[in-house]
């Protein structure tokens, strides 16, 4: 797809060699089915605390059978080209289950982040790292309520 997107084993050899050079991984996961301020947020506050970041994201089956048939609104391949245009994203990998315990157990990150709706004892993957952080959401701004706005302000006028 691009220069940033890695299959699960490329990722984890570049995580064991960025470790064996004392470099710290950070890790991050969700749908990102339409990209926003929060998300870009996220990213920025993740990848301060890391070397490299990487982004693993839902497949369009896992992440329609988290968020619904309706979903995804974008393909797995456009977001990860979205995704992999963000400076502050260094590598992003597709997982398809419904969530990334098994991508953590292999990559072992050092660094494992989050949002702020998560519990600490609730976030998936955490015995794999060193460090888990959750950083709060930007106010008001999520995928659900972007959709809310477009159905509320067009309808079906689109």
């Amino acid at each position: 797809m691009n220069n940033k997107f890695c299959s699960l084993k490329q990722i984890t050899q570049i995580v064991r060699n960025l470790q064996k050079k004392g470099k710290k991984a950070v890790f991050t996961n969700g749908c990102f089915d339409l990209i926003h301020v929060g998300h870009v947020s996220l990213f920025q506050k993740a990848k301060s605390l890391g070397d490299v970041l990487i982004v693993a994201i839902n497949s369009d089956k896992s992440l329609a059978n988290i968020k619904g048939p309706k979903r995804p609104l974008v393909c797995q391949k456009d977001r990860v080209k979205v995704l992999s245009a963000l400076s502050a994203i260094d590598y992003v990998i597709i997982f398809s289950q419904n969530t990334p315990y098994e991508v953590l157990k292999q990559i072992k990150p050092d660094i494992l982040v989050k949002g702020a709706d998560y519990k600490i004892k609730d976030i998936i993957g955490r015995e794999f790292v060193k460090k888990v952080y959750r950083f709060p959401f930007v106010k008001g701004k999520s995928t659900t309520n972007l959709i809310k706005l477009i159905v509320e302000r067009y309808g079906n006028k689109l």
